[in-house]
């Protein structure tokens, strides 16, 4: 069946007189009334026969809905009781084998018996008469249906308006409720049905008016919101109309519109920009968008902004690299002391460049420990290539858009910091300084070390995508530095596209050479203070080192070299003197008493106690390590805020000493009579790694021996249960703690006598070197009477026996 469209038609008063048996017709989704006039659809084979035999008879049979419209041949099971009879007025045979017929519904009538069901449908049927009694309700609802439906007819465009004149016509209730029921199209089958079998009028009218109640509410609803639409509408073309005209005013007066005036200067800037066309096409597409937008809409802005970015981007344009390697060489002696190993492998890196004259290839990554110059040699790389320098920071960085930028969806939006660096630089091959990359985190809005991948990677990052241009950029040119101070929480895809280097810390003459030549002027300027009124000379700053810091780096040394040119300046200032001379009195006055003075000595001077050397991202440091005995039954506290790995070296010190206590002249109970306690000072610094394993089992041994460890050695070594020294690493940055320390010997595991190479001249020559590969090596360099042999002091057996004379 079809969608039909009805017609009212006049009431009959007489009763419809019908055959007892009668065809059905059954029909899906639709529900014929009385006095209605319907246009039916009739496809099935069986329908087409039914209808034939119908019009070649009296033309009536009945028009019954199916419960369910998806079935193609429904039997009596599948259709309501209540149907209408209906005559057939007119039939048409299409070329398609179908049949259109104009029905006419004239009664109500309700299945009594199903008498076949072949080759159609046929029953028995009874008249359902209306109940029908003239009440004022009765009236009073018929009006408000009349009401109702006028109001919806106005508003329903599907609805004729003759249709309002009809039904204010029509007196007969019966028939107002089937002429609603059969024109509106927004009643559902079921409801439609559910009048049909209503034969209480009163009822129907209800029904019929609690219908049109709610199809009037969304009837004005929808009108409200097309009126809305529509006055929006006439608002943006009345100030679009309003505009043109303003614009023709203006041509006529020779003034210029400034939106328009705006918008060619964005359009000649574009044209002068040289771009590939990518992004050209996208320019000119987004400038397109503007134009046509009137300038107080919201996402005007947003377009010019982004146009604004295309245009300030150095598109194209380079600076010329300057590839001399004597030029580079004397501008990188020039800005630093000394690191020649490091400088030369930045001259072996532009020597390359200059062999394939372009610059591209493995990034670049200093390592080491704040104050040694890492930054400073970003900037000597870019004075000596000509490049502009632009530093980013990464440290803390744990969004993924502060790399890539926010997408233009945001409210605030703009590109990520690659991209506003190359803005800064003003050229697309600046030296990019990546500053502490070893510093970033990742949370719930993603991960930046992922997003630098692309951008460190010379295989990816000539189509970089910034996530607001949405555009490639060629970062190819582009070179990138990384400063870090470790290597352990760079993750291995990143660390893997970097080539590191190495810079560590700087020895006592590296920081004497600094200070004369670039610390002490740069403060004296900075003061307003003359050579002639401030004399720095060799001892001072000696004295500043070795007293006032210790690190690896020279920042404090610069700010003690600050604070003493503040209290020059200010009696210069005074003019209490005209030259301040500096000796170690005046110096103790200026900065206080030594705050690193013979701490190794006194801290070793008692037995349990050792003198590690540890390596930090700050460089290398002392690590002193203490052992306490108290009676117990030989359990083992660790206490000093131990990682895992170092609980367990101290664990392995313990086993090596406890099953070796013959050997160390230990009486064999003792350990089941005494708990040890080892800690590490400093107990608010997290510490870990194997490298203390030596310098526990040492404590361990001079608490048991009640013999001190020689207090001019540090060591530094893993140990196994068997004895061994296993290799450690970081042995530069220890020995220079060392010789920072004051220290005179440093044992080591043999398997690290290849790192000595790399050692400055002055602190080989300072340190004494002493391989091991036992712990009984480490043992007798340790302890002054194993150094001496049995001539020097008794061990602990010895002494107990002097103690407890038989």
């Amino acid at each position: 069946m079809s969608d039909v469209s009805f017609e009212a038609a006049e009431p009959s008063d007489q009763q419809l007189e019908f055959p007892a048996a009668l065809p059905v017709l059954p029909l899906k989704e639709t529900v014929v009334f009385p006095q209605s006039m319907s246009p039916l659809a009739i496809g099935q084979q069986r329908s087409v026969k039914l209808i034939d035999d119908v019009v070649a008879g009296d033309r009536l049979l009945t028009l019954i809905t199916t419960r369910d419209s998806t079935l193609d041949s429904p039997g009596w099971a599948d259709i309501y009781d209540v149907g209408t009879v209906a005559l057939v007025h007119k039939m048409i045979k299409v070329p398609d084998g179908t049949l259109r017929i104009l029905v006419q519904g004239l009664d109500r009538v309700r299945l009594e018996h199903a008498l076949d069901t072949e080759p159609y449908l046929l029953g028995e049927f009874s008249a359902l008469p209306d109940i029908l009694l003239e009440t004022p309700e009765l009236q009073a609802l018929t009006r408000n249906v009349q009401g109702l439906f006028a109001r919806i007819i106005g508003l329903a465009p599907y609805l004729p308006e003759e249709l309002q004149l009809a039904a204010a016509n029509v007196d007969d209730p019966s028939a107002l409720c089937h002429l609603v029921a059969s024109t509106l199209r927004t009643i559902k089958t079921e409801e439609r049905q559910a009048i049909l079998e209503q034969v209480d009028v009163e009822q129907r009218l209800r029904q019929i008016s609690s219908i049109l109640n709610r199809e009037l509410e969304v009837f004005e609803l929808g009108s409200k919101i097309q009126s809305q639409v529509q006055s929006e509408m006439e608002k943006g073309q009345r100030e679009y109309f309003l505009r043109q005209q303003l614009k023709a005013i203006q041509q006529e007066l020779g003034e210029n519109d400034p939106e328009q005036a705006e918008l060619d200067e964005l359009r000649e800037q574009l044209a002068t920009l040289t771009v590939p066309d990518a992004i050209r096409k996208a320019a000119d597409r987004e400038l397109g968008r503007l134009e046509k937008l009137p300038q107080a809409a919201a996402e005007y802005g947003v377009i010019r902004t982004y146009l604004e970015w295309i245009l300030t981007l150095p598109w194209g344009t380079y600076t010329e690299d300057n590839l001399d390697l004597e030029h580079a060489r004397t501008v990188l002696d020039t800005d630093h002391f000394d690191l020649t190993k490091v400088k030369d492998r930045i001259i072996e890196y532009l020597a390359v460049a200059k062999l394939r004259q372009e610059i591209s290839g493995q990034i670049l990554c200093f390592v080491g420990p704040p104050g040694v110059g890492k930054t400073s040699l970003g900037h000597s790389i870019a004075n000596a290539l000509g490049r502009k320098f632009v530093r980013l920071s990464v440290g803390g960085v744990r969004d993924e858009s502060e790399i890539r930028g926010h997408r233009r969806t945001y409210i605030g939006s703009m590109p990520g910091s690659i991209i506003r660096s190359l803005r800064d630089a003003e050229s697309s091959n600046p030296l990019m300084l990546i500053d502490e990359i070893d510093k970033m985190g990742n949370d719930w809005r993603g991960d930046p070390a992922s997003a630098m991948l692309e951008v460190l990677d010379p295989e990816q990052n000539s189509t970089f995508r910034d996530h607001y241009l949405d555009l490639p950029f060629d970062l190819s040119k582009t070179l990138f530095i990384c400063t870090a101070n470790t290597l352990d929480t760079i993750p291995g895809p990143l660390l893997d596209r970097m080539d590191v280097i190495q810079l560590s810390g700087y020895t006592e003459e590296e920081k004497l050479g600094i200070a004369k030549r670039y610390l002490a002027p740069k403060q004296l300027k900075a003061h307003g203070l003359r050579r002639a009124q401030l004399s720095l000379t060799d001892k001072v700053l000696r004295t500043i080192i070795r007293d006032y810091t210790r690190e690896a780096g020279v920042r404090n040394l610069e700010r003690r070299i600050a604070d003493v040119c503040r209290k020059a300046a200010t009696l210069v200032a005074k003019g209490a003197v005209k030259k301040t001379k500096i000796d170690d009195a005046v110096l103790r006055e200026w900065l206080g008493p030594r705050r690193f003075s013979g701490e190794v000595r006194k801290r070793t001077s008692n037995p349990g106690v050792a003198t590690g050397l540890a390596y930090t991202t700050a460089g290398g440091d002392v690590l002193f390590i203490e052992a306490a005995a108290y009676p117990g039954t030989g359990r083992l506290q660790i206490t000093g805020q131990l990682g895992e790995v170092m609980q367990e070296s101290a664990q392995a010190a313990l086993s090596w000493v406890r099953s070796h206590t013959e050997q160390l002249g230990v009486e064999e109970n003792w350990f089941s009579e005494h708990d040890i306690h080892i800690h590490v000072p400093a107990g608010a610094v997290p510490k870990d790694g194997p490298s203390a394993g030596v310098t526990m089992a040492t404590a361990i041994a001079s608490l048991v021996r009640e013999e001190p460890v020689a207090a001019d050695i540090g060591m530094t070594g893993e140990i196994t249960l068997t004895g061994q020294v296993l290799p450690i690493g970081g042995l530069r940055e220890k020995s220079l703690a060392a010789q920072r320390a004051g220290l005179k010997r440093i044992v080591f595991p043999r398997e690290n006598e290849p790192d000595l190479d790399e050692l400055p001249p002055e602190t080989r020559n300072a340190l004494e070197f002493i391989p091991a590969d036992t712990i009984e090596e480490v043992f007798a360099a340790a302890f002054d009477g194993e150094r001496r042999g049995r001539a020097g002091r008794p061990h602990a057996v010895e002494r107990q026996a002097a103690r407890c004379p038989a």
